[in-house]
This record gives structure tokens, sequence and C-alpha cells, in this order.
């Protein structure tokens, strides 16, 4: 079994799919595992520790994936055009890909892969069981955003987080308001109050009052017999009524008045971000204050965001940076890493140390995208 670890090439894209850590591993299990030249470096690895972890370098990508069994990556394979390089058509026929494919952002990209051959598996639809826990790309990679969220926020904050009582006088504590008390939010919850911040969070879900709370939080939010059936199955906060986002919108509007700092992070796969601070509620907000959205790629819950771009609107900054977690590329890459590591340990075959996947299990179910030159994936079978 050979395994390929190709360098991300995307825009804004600082991660790697396998650390030394996990190249050991996954020889452990059986595996050749080849790392294209330079793949680590913007997550502060050398190719001299990918050697001493027993990993071959190869320096030309198509001869990279051209042989590989499987191809670990952290974005979905470039597919050429333009100045871009194609990622996908060296890979061979039957190859396993194992990426973050964000599947709804390049519904195309999936026809490609099945007309490739390639057996697509998407992290991303991993499901939110426990047996799946360890191989959650979306939490491992949102818990960070959220903690940097903070530091990017008091990065461009003017006055000081915690309070502080000095002889010259009392510097009051900032006030910062968490939207989305996902792991994401939950996170930035936990980082504000550490560094002494006065925070409250708002999410429809109720299920997550108690988490905010026992975080030292304040938990805004409008109940309803709407909220009780607010979150899916998967663990996922659904789209509310149009009225129940107007009520909820004005409390919101309330308490941001009162802010000095507020962290988005309210996202809902495969459709657009749903909006949460609109343009008069940025207005309302003091001058120094930060906003900072962390769905600006995906449409963002501030209406004035622009994704990567921190904007000025009357002396309120609104931070859109793209591609969070990789500015916190050496944890961001381990995590994401043993993620990959995690859901390909059981597909390999003890004894064999072959590939030897189970089709019908739930997490492999849920995932795969495309196989034996078709999409197999309900939600994009009509895509084909």
């Amino acid at each position: 079994m050979k395994i390929a670890i190709p360098k991300e090439r995307r825009e804004h894209e600082r991660r790697v799919a396998a650390t030394p850590e996990t190249v050991k591993k996954l020889i452990a299990l059986g595996a050749e595992v080849a790392v294209e030249a330079g793949a680590g470096l913007s997550s502060r690895i050398t190719d001299e520790a990918y050697e001493a972890a027993g990993a071959t370098l190869v320096s030309d990508l198509n001869s990279l994936l051209g042989d590989a069994d499987v191809v670990l990556k952290v974005q979905r394979p470039l597919l050429g055009g333009g100045d871009q390089p194609d990622e996908l058509s060296p890979m061979k026929k039957g190859a396993l890909l194992i990426a973050g494919l964000s599947p709804y952002a390049e519904p195309d990209a999936i026809k490609r892969y099945a007309e490739a051959g390639v057996t697509a598996i998407a992290m991303e639809f991993v499901p939110r069981i426990t047996r799946a826990q360890s191989m959650d790309i979306l939490s491992s990679q949102s818990n960070l955003a959220g903690y940097r969220a903070v530091l990017e926020a008091a990065y461009v904050y003017d006055r000081a987080m915690p309070m502080m009582m000095t002889a010259a006088g009392t510097i009051a504590p900032a006030r910062v308001m968490v939207l989305g008390a996902g792991v994401a939010g939950l996170q930035a919850i936990a980082t504000a109050k550490r560094l002494g911040a006065i925070v409250s969070a708002t999410d429809v879900r109720p299920a997550a009052k108690e988490q905010v709370e026992s975080l030292g939080g304040k938990f805004v939010m409008v109940e309803s017999d709407e909220t009780k059936e607010a979150e899916t199955a998967g663990g996922y906060a659904k789209e509310m009524s149009e009225d129940y986002k107007r009520k909820q919108a004005e409390l919101v509007a309330e308490t941001l008045k009162k802010q000095d700092i507020a962290i988005c992070t309210a996202l809902i796969p495969g459709r657009k971000a749903p909006t949460l601070i609109n343009d008069e509620m940025v207005h309302s907000m003091r001058p120094g204050s930060v906003i900072v959205d962390l769905a600006a790629e995906q449409g963002g819950n501030c209406t004035l965001s622009k994704p990567g771009e921190v904007v000025d609107v009357n002396g309120v900054s609104i931070i859109g940076h793209y591609n969070i977690p990789s500015r916190l590329s050496a944890d961001a890459s381990s995590l994401f890493a043993k993620n990959l590591l995690n859901y390909l340990t059981p597909l390999v075959d003890a004894e064999s140390k072959a590939l030897k996947v189970d089709w019908e299990d739930e997490i492999v179910a849920a995932s795969v995208l495309t196989r034996d030159g078709q999409v197999v994936h309900s939600a994009f079978q009509s895509e084909q």
C-alpha cells in the first residue's frame, strides 16, 4: 500500500496532511509513505524530519500521485485550468482520495472524481458519532479557529482585554459576544475568559446554554417552541424561521450595542452562512470595536465583512481572514493529520497490510462521494 502526501497548493493554505508522527504510524500499518518535497515547510516541518520518520521524498507531483493507492490531502485537489496544476488526473483509477473536499463549494468537482475513477472521501461528512470523534476534522479545526479568532480580535482591539487596577486608574474589562456556540464558539468563549473579558454568547440551540454558562459566559437567546428542534441529529444548528430570525436579531442588536468585540462562528453545512450582524448593528457599535467573522468565506455572518480583508466601518474593524485554522498551521496540521490517520487505520487489514474497506460501515458510507466511476453519495447523485 502506497500513500502519497502532496504539498497543498490552494491559496491561503499552509497546512499539510501528514506529520512525522503520523508518517511513522502509517508505516507501522504496513504502508510506504511518499511526501512531496517542501510539503510541510509552511507547518514548520522540514523534509529531513519526514525522512527521519521513514518517508520517501518525491519532487515530481505526477510521480508522487501516479502509483499511490491512497492520497491524503487537506483541501480538494486543483483541477487544472489557467495557471493551476491538475492534481486529479495523475491519480490512478481506484485510488482513495481522503481530504476535506468541500463538496458543497465545488459540486462539479465530484463528477470529475467519478470520471477519473477515484474513490473520493469527504472528511467533513464523517458522522458525529462517538466512534468517529477522533476523525472529525470540523471539530479539530474549528477548535483552533475559535481560539485564533479571539487573538485576532485582541490584536486589532485598541484596549486591554482584562480589568487592570493601577495607581493611575482602573481599566474596564472588554466585553466580548460570541455568536454561535458550537466548537469554535465555545473555544472562543474559553479563550476570551482566560484573557479576562466579560463574555456573552448566543445560539439557536437551547443545549448550548449549559455549555456557555459552564465556561463563565452569559447566554443570550430568544426562547420559543421552535428552538426545541433547532439542532440536527448530527449536532449542527438548523436554519430557523424568518420570524425567529427577526426576534433573535432584535435581541442581538440590543446586546451588541454594549459589546467591544463580536466573534461570529455560525455555519450551516451546504448553505450560505446566516446573517447575524447587519449594517445597522455594525453602526450601533462604538468606534474601536472589533468583529471577527469566521464565516466570511461562506457568505459571512456580518453583512459588511469582506473575505480576506480587514475593513473599517466608522471605526469598527471587521476581520474576514481566509482559512483561520491555517494561521495556526503547525497545530492545525498535527490535528488534521491525526484525523486522517484515525479514518484510514480501520480501512487497513491488520494481517495483509492491504486496504480492506467495509463499504457498509456507517462512517465510510456517510463520507464516500464517488466509487467505481460513479457518484454514490445521495446528496450529489443528481450531479451525474
